[in-house]
């Protein structure tokens, strides 16, 4: 993950791509303060789902920030903040979409015999064993719930 970061970052240097550049080192730099900080604690770097807790919460970060610019009308910052949101993203792995997302805890539900909220957390539980980094589980819970409501009322 973090040679394909770098490969990128060398490429948008090159093309003079300055945003893309400039959001690429932040990245590499939050990797490498966490890298850092796991060697004081004895430990090898950052592994692989690191990086993508590292990555995400930039994301969270930037989207947090939108609604703060926009609030203050600073629509420009809002923007570049957006912009950063998507050069992020591009080293995350594919989310599922709605109907993916649906059919994922539907077959969740059918599979472990779920019939009400009381299964929720099982439910949940098995959805981020099979499907780890592929789903919001934030979104995913919502659905599970609906559809957990659904089979308790049924």
């Amino acid at each position: 993950m973090r040679e394909h970061i770098n490969a990128a970052l060398k490429k948008a240097v090159e093309a003079q791509d300055k945003r893309r550049a400039a959001t690429l080192r932040l990245i590499c730099t939050a990797i490498s303060d966490r890298a850092g900080a796991a060697r004081e604690q004895g430990r090898d770097g950052v592994t692989p789902e690191e990086v993508l807790d590292i990555l995400r919460r930039m994301i969270r970060q930037r989207k947090e920030s939108t609604v703060e610019y926009e609030a203050a009308g600073k629509l420009d910052l809002a923007q570049q903040e957006r912009d950063e949101i998507a050069i992020i993203r591009e080293f995350l792995p594919k989310q599922f979409d709605d109907e993916e997302m649906q059919q994922a805890c539907q077959a969740v539900v059918d599979s472990l015999g779920a019939h009400g909220l009381r299964d929720m957390g099982r439910t949940m539980t098995a959805l981020k064993e099979r499907y780890p980094n592929k789903m919001d589980f934030a979104r995913a819970s919502c659905m599970v719930k609906d559809l957990l409501r659904d089979a308790g009322n049924a």
